[in-house]
């Protein structure tokens, strides 16, 4: 699959993206200890990407 051209800079190196697919999401959470193993991962609170 390509990359939309407002994704890459000059030098390819790809733009921080502000959405997050579902598998970053539960790994954020993990991290915050807000997900634990066997949570649904359907209906997942919104996060914001780590800085």
């Amino acid at each position: 699959m390509s990359q939309h051209k407002s994704l890459q800079g000059a030098s390819g190196i790809v733009i921080k993206r502000n959405v997050l697919k579902r598998f970053e999401r539960v790994a954020v959470l993990k991290k915050r200890g807000q997900w634990k193993e066997g949570d649904r991962v359907a209906g997942l609170r919104k996060t914001k990407p780590e800085v």
